[in-house]
């Protein structure tokens, strides 16, 4: 019953049972120790690498709970995780010892359709979203698995199916309700504490507690056309440069990725494809599906596909169909990126070679297109920074057993350090990024030059820096 906690010095501080009841009776949502049922399932993240063991889970219902979780963790000076979706490769929304507020229960989603207006409370997740805005045919930019939260992803920009159409989640943010360290409820937006709002859009879960996302929603669905047409792996320096050269014509409609993986024996894949390396292309087009299925029609004409899964489908599919293959809770898992402002021989290459050489049938290779509405954001309007990059290079290190971890992190790591030395570098995308913790290096590469806007943003709303279980951007010096 009773909980070791971390003070934000590292010291440990006994809760006891006492305590922990008096604490209980403060909170509407459940209060787990170690010793609690309930404990072990509420501490799942989706990297099953990271089994940490919060000292004290506090599961809140509400803006209240959470108001008064912030109040008792500044008051007993409490090393913090906060946790949305449970989604972070990294792992920032939890830590051995900590004080875990848990948002992942408070999922609501109300539509405005005719102010095409979403709020979406501080859990919920893009699976939520959909479900509730398809209901009136719109749509706010996500993800690309539907179990992905909805906080996380925002807060560190949002590359998904939309973003060359509608631009990012984060462009898409109209206004924000945020809990300070302080306990204080802020509404922020382009209007009213406009510095917080832009460091929301980009900046990450360093400022505050976020319980309430209000968001644009556009047209979109319920049937899209889903582009997916599956080659042979050995195919991939014959058709990477294709689809190369298709990606410089497509509309903004069109958003693409082309991926090396090995293709699991579960739907909607063929048997003819089970189990085999591939190098595969997929693409969405956010409008008509028949004009969709023109624009896409190339996908299949850059070689001879083993197999063509190009169909109309109803957005909420779409958008879910990758979830059977991230169990949350099942893969180890250690990511990194890379901004890539063009696919050169040099760069094919170098794409081309780490596809075909992943040390684990799980691990994915991926190169998202993008460009479109979200690179006409300049890249000091939102935290975000740059969007200048033509693709993102993602090494998704994914692997089953835990005795593989050494190998496996040390072939992304050194894919990655390789990578930024290519001359088309420039960047990284933190959202597809397996270390919370960053140095200076790492923050130019994240967001450019408004690295120290953020850091006076930071100081103006948490000068102790007591959320700093994220990529952490340190509160600039008084």
């Amino acid at each position: 019953m009773s909980a070791q906690v971390l003070t934000l010095e590292g010291e440990r501080q006994t809760l006891s049972d006492e305590t922990v009841e008096e604490i209980r009776a403060i909170f509407r949502g459940a209060v787990l120790t170690a010793d609690d049922v309930g404990y072990d399932e509420a501490r799942i993240i989706q990297n099953a690498m990271l089994d940490r063991r919060p000292g004290l889970i506090v599961r809140c219902t509400g803006t209240a709970d959470v108001v008064d979780a912030v109040k008792m963790a500044t008051e007993r000076n409490l090393l913090v995780a906060v946790r949305g979706g449970g989604h972070s490769i990294a792992g920032s929304c939890t830590a051995d010892d900590a004080l875990m507020i848990d948002l992942s229960v408070m999922r609501g989603v109300w539509v405005d359709p005719e102010r095409r207006r979403v709020r979406v409370a501080g859990g919920a997740t893009w699976g939520d979203v959909d479900r509730e805005t398809q209901l009136h045919g719109l749509a706010v930019p996500g993800g690309v698995v539907s179990t992905t939260g909805v906080a996380g992803l925002t807060l560190g920009g949002g590359i998904g199916w939309l973003h060359r159409k509608y631009g990012l989640a984060c462009d898409a943010l109209r206004a924000a309700d945020v809990v300070t360290v302080r306990g204080d409820i802020v509404r922020c937006s382009a209007s009213e504490h406009e510095d917080l709002f832009w460091a929301l859009r980009g900046g990450g879960g360093n400022f505050g507690v976020v319980v309430s996302f209000e968001f644009e929603a556009y047209p979109l669905g319920p049937v899209v056309w889903n582009g997916m047409v599956v080659y042979p792996i050995d195919a991939a320096a014959e058709v990477l440069p294709r689809w190369r050269d298709w990606t410089s014509t497509v509309p903004d409609e069109v958003t693409s990725r082309a991926m090396f993986w090995t293709l699991p024996a579960v739907p909607p894949f063929p048997p003819s494809v089970h189990n085999r390396d591939v190098f595969m292309m997929a693409a969405l087009y956010a409008g008509d599906p028949d004009e969709g299925r023109r624009a896409c029609r190339e996908l299949g004409e850059f070689g001879r596909p083993l197999a063509d899964m190009s169909q109309a489908l109803s957005y909420r599919t779409a958008q879910s169909a990758l979830d059977p293959l991230f169990p949350k809770g099942e893969l180890q898992s250690y990511w990194k990126s890379v901004y890539l402002d063009r696919l050169d021989e040099e760069t094919t290459g170098f794409v081309v070679r780490v596809g075909q050489d992943r040390p684990s049938p799980k691990t994915l290779v991926h190169a998202p297109l993008m460009g479109g509405a979200m690179s006409r954001v300049g890249a000091t309007e939102t935290a975000f920074g740059d969007r200048g990059a033509r693709y993102i290079l993602s090494l998704d290190g994914n692997w089953l057993d835990p005795a593989d971890n050494d190998v496996n992190i040390r072939w992304v790591r050194d894919a990655y350090h390789e990578a930024v030395t290519l001359r088309a570098a420039s960047g990284t995308y933190l959202n597809f990024g397996g270390d919370a913790d960053l140095d200076d290096d790492d923050r130019v590469r994240a967001w450019g030059r408004n690295v120290e806007r953020l850091r006076q943003v930071k100081r103006s709303y948490d000068p102790e820096n007591r959320l700093r279980l994220n990529p952490n951007i340190p509160p600039a010096e008084n």
